[in-house]
């Protein structure tokens, strides 16, 4: 398969969100509530943590999909799977078919890295647990997550393709979570504890 052609099917899969189409179904649009943010966090905050957990998932198996699949079709490119991945986290960021205006990446992150290296991935899960255990904070995982993965590739692997692509991924995280540092700040930022105290 063409390259271009797969990370362009990449992005199409990162498009599919499932926090907005739950949202649209329950007649209302969940970048209209809470952060304004079309992703896990903010579907378990405003409508409840099995929305948040199905979102969630979903969003982890479709970048884990386009990286597990690229790496398999593409043997002879080590990059690729982080070039695929990227594309996928991108199509969930900017989805042309939400007016580029979707989610923040996380869990499509933690998919491209599950799919890469499994052993990574949960190195980082463990490091990211202690950080949202500190601080109480979903919005510190995805910059933090993105800047470690991003090093701990440029150490394993020393690829200097990939490396640019992650670096700028975890610029792009890093630029859509100032509204979240910002309410962390001002303290008005809601805490990881608050959405698995939902009753629905």
């Amino acid at each position: 398969m063409n390259i271009a052609v797969y990370l362009i099917l990449s992005y199409l899969v990162g498009n599919i969100n499932p926090a907005y189409i739950i949202s649209k179904i329950k007649g209302f649009d969940i970048r209209q509530k809470g952060t304004g943010n079309a992703g896990a966090s903010n579907i378990a905050v405003e409508y409840g943590k099995k929305a948040g957990v199905l979102t969630a998932l979903f969003d982890i198996f479709k970048a884990f999909a386009v990286t597990f699949i690229a790496v398999k079709i593409f043997p002879d490119m080590r990059e690729m799977g982080i070039f695929a991945g990227s594309a996928c986290i991108l199509g969930h960021i900017f989805p042309v078919f939400m007016g580029f205006r979707g989610g923040k990446g996380l869990a499509s992150l933690g998919g491209m890295i599950l799919a890469y290296n499994p052993l990574i991935f949960l190195i980082l899960i463990l490091l990211e647990l202690i950080i949202v255990l500190i601080f109480d904070y979903i919005a510190l995982v995805a910059p933090t997550g993105s800047i470690a993965f991003t090093l701990v590739y440029a150490f394993v692997y020393g690829d200097i393709k990939g490396i640019i692509v992650l670096s700028a991924i975890a610029l792009i995280m890093f630029v859509k979570h100032i509204p979240n540092f910002k309410r962390i700040k001002e303290k008005t930022e809601k805490h990881v504890s608050i959405m698995w105290k939902k009753n629905k």
